[in-house]
């Protein structure tokens, strides 16, 4: 299991999702402050914006009509312990979120957090699975951070059961789910959205 660290249930008991079904996910209203979040800016902007893509290493393949975004790769590798504090609030709300929905059996955080911008006139990203081929194999779980909310379209979608769901996109909203669940961002009209990205992974399924 991740490290585990005492943590302030931010969950409120009639909006987060308290069932066992392997297709729920769970949310954390306000994950992070303002505060926060403009620390998170200031250090994600240290890093080069790429135009992101598809595929195993998610720059493999460019196409606008599947995903039109850029991202920032956030490691540590230059700026040791910058990050430590991001990755310690958010292990411990997936640690809860895993305790109580899937009891995935979880290893290790992939090195970097995605920092992603969707831009007005068409940012978005289609239908897809976090979980996939190669090291996308080991993904058990996604994270997405709301880092702003003054934006129009750009909603998060969750394919639960038999139908997608909207996701809570209030500013420092923290959404988790099983890697394999389909999600979308919808394209963004207005504004630009920003998020933050991380998965977590453990042992291939069997």
């Amino acid at each position: 299991m991740i490290r585990k660290a005492t943590y302030v249930d931010l969950r409120n008991e009639e909006d987060g999702e308290s069932t066992t079904n392997m297709a729920d996910y769970y949310f954390f209203k306000e994950g992070f402050t303002e505060e926060e979040i403009e620390r998170i800016k200031k250090i994600a902007m240290k890093y080069p914006a790429l135009d992101a893509g598809t595929g195993e290493l998610e720059t493999s393949r460019h196409e606008d009509s599947v995903r039109k975004s850029t991202v920032r790769w956030m490691t540590d590798n230059e700026n040791k312990g910058e990050l430590d504090w991001v990755f310690k609030k958010l292990f411990n709300m997936i640690n809860e979120a895993n305790d109580h929905l899937w009891n995935f059996n979880l290893s290790h955080a992939e090195e970097a957090i995605q920092y992603t911008e969707y831009l007005e006139g068409g940012g978005h990203y289609d239908w897809h699975l976090d979980c996939g081929h190669g090291i996308q194999a080991q993904r058990k779980i996604s994270i997405t951070v709301q880092l702003n909310d003054d934006y129009e379209g750009g909603e998060l979608q969750l394919w639960r059961g038999q139908e997608p769901v909207t996701a809570m996109k209030n500013k420092g909203t923290v959404v988790i789910f099983p890697s394999y669940m389909l999600h979308r961002v919808t394209p963004v009209t207005k504004g630009t959205r920003n998020s933050l990205v991380l998965w977590i992974g453990g042992d291939h399924y069997r």
